[in-house]
């Protein structure tokens, strides 16, 4: 048995009346991608910063408030995706490798 979250993952510990956290699951055929490398670009397309899914296909980053673009790689597939944090608060995004 795996030590997920139900639901995603736990935001305990994590203020987000003061922080921007853009997160969620990688998934190809609604089953999740564990080991994708999820990069977060700026607005202008620039790397940021890069996490590996956990084992759920989850990822999770702090970001500034502006447009950033989520970007998937993986051996069974990609995706890329704009994504907009507003300020601080939960981005929830879901990712589907094609």
């Amino acid at each position: 048995m795996c030590g997920a979250t139900a639901g995603g993952l736990s935001l305990d510990g994590v203020d987000v009346a003061k922080e921007a956290v853009v997160q969620g699951q990688v998934v190809r055929d609604g089953e999740p991608v564990a080991n994708a490398y999820v990069r977060l670009l700026d607005g202008t397309g620039e790397f940021t910063a890069e996490v590996v899914t956990s084992a759920t296909g989850d990822y999770r980053f702090f970001a500034a408030p502006g447009d950033w673009t989520l970007s998937v790689l993986h051996n069974s597939g990609k995706t890329r995706r704009p994504v907009v944090a507003t300020g601080p608060g939960l981005v929830e995004v879901a990712l589907e490798l094609s």
